[in-house]
């Protein structure tokens, strides 16, 4: 017997529709998929005026010259803060890296901060009160115009602070997670804070204060014009208490007034070509001794305590008046996109 099998046009016609069909939308899947992927990951949400409770599911750029002020913002990517650009942040988080251009200007309070900071070469500064974040960079100056500044008030930084330049205060009860590195800046201060690592002050052309704060690591102050003063009754700024030091600390190589009063060094200290002698009080308590430290005139001493008036006056006020211009701008361009 034989079977012949037999199939209508119209069957045929369905099926080889229907495989065609799964083909085109295999193809077109397979085309599109890595395209949306890349054009997601590529996504720039641009800020310029005031937004609020929001999350920018991608980066956030400021265009150059503009203003963006956010309140209890979200951001998932990364910052860009563009040439001249101001970035002001309440009670907002985010969650990759802000990078500061030249003349540009970060302001963060209450604020998270998942990724690092980084402060270009002439930026004009960064803020952060009660804020946190990871690493934070100030590039040196270079032939830039403009003397940035880092100015903190109850930040925690998770990582390491390395400052090359400008104008470095870090106070009200500042954490470091990591060491605090500074080099060629115009002045760099310790108040009322803590440093879990080491801290290295090289070269600061207006001195060093560290005043009621604690650091964990060895200190080094060395190359530093205009003095250096570890404690109270110094020529370079107001100071209530003296600090402690975990390890060595060594103080060399300096131009101005140097004065160590009212401090606790759980190590040695190490104190030399100092012009002039280093002041060192004999309430400070210092656990291995001192090495090399010539002792000081009564000159010297009275030269080390002439108080002169406290420099942290200078920065607040620039932080407060950029701040303020920044809030102004937003506020006049209106709600942005976000």
């Amino acid at each position: 017997m034989t079977i012949t099998r037999t199939s209508t046009p119209g069957s045929a016609l369905m099926r080889r529709t229907a495989a065609l069909a799964a083909l085109t939308t295999a193809v077109v899947t397979g085309s599109l998929l890595p395209w949306l992927s890349a054009a997601n990951a590529g996504l720039v949400t641009h800020c310029i005026g005031t937004g609020g409770a929001v999350t920018v599911p991608n980066d956030l750029l400021v265009p150059a010259g503009e203003s963006c002020a956010l309140t209890g913002t979200v951001i998932t990517g990364n910052v860009t803060v563009a040439a001249g650009a101001n970035l002001v942040i309440d009670g907002g988080r985010t969650e990759g890296t802000i990078r500061v251009a030249a003349d540009g200007y970060l302001d963060a309070r209450a604020t998270t901060i998942g990724g690092s900071v980084v402060l270009a070469s002439g930026g004009y500064g960064v803020f952060l009160k009660d804020a946190t974040s990871g690493a934070v960079t100030v590039r040196p100056k270079g032939t830039a115009p403009i003397d940035s500044f880092l100015f903190t008030e109850g930040a925690r930084i998770t990582g390491t602070v390395n400052t090359q330049g400008g104008e470095v205060r870090l106070g009200e009860a500042t954490e470091v997670a990591g060491n605090l590195v500074s080099s060629g800046t115009y002045y760099t201060d310790l108040h009322d804070s803590f440093v879990d690592g080491t801290l290295s002050v090289l070269n600061s052309s207006t001195g060093t204060v560290v005043c009621g704060s604690a650091v964990r690591g060895k200190a080094t102050f060395a190359g530093n014009v205009g003095g250096v003063q570890l404690g109270p009754n110094g020529a370079l700024d107001s100071c209530a208490s003296g600090g402690y030091f975990g390890g060595d600390v060594s103080v060399t190589d300096t131009t101005g007034a140097t004065i160590l009063d009212d401090n606790i060094i759980d190590g040695q200290l190490t104190a030399h070509s100092n012009e002039p002698a280093a002041v060192i009080a004999a309430n400070n308590r210092i656990r291995r001794g001192v090495a090399g430290a010539p002792p000081a005139t009564a000159a010297q001493r009275q030269q080390a305590s002439a108080v002169t008036t406290p420099r942290q006056e200078t920065v607040q006020e620039r932080a407060e008046d950029r701040r303020s211009t920044a809030v102004q701008e937003a506020d006049a361009a209106g709600r942005a996109h976000l």
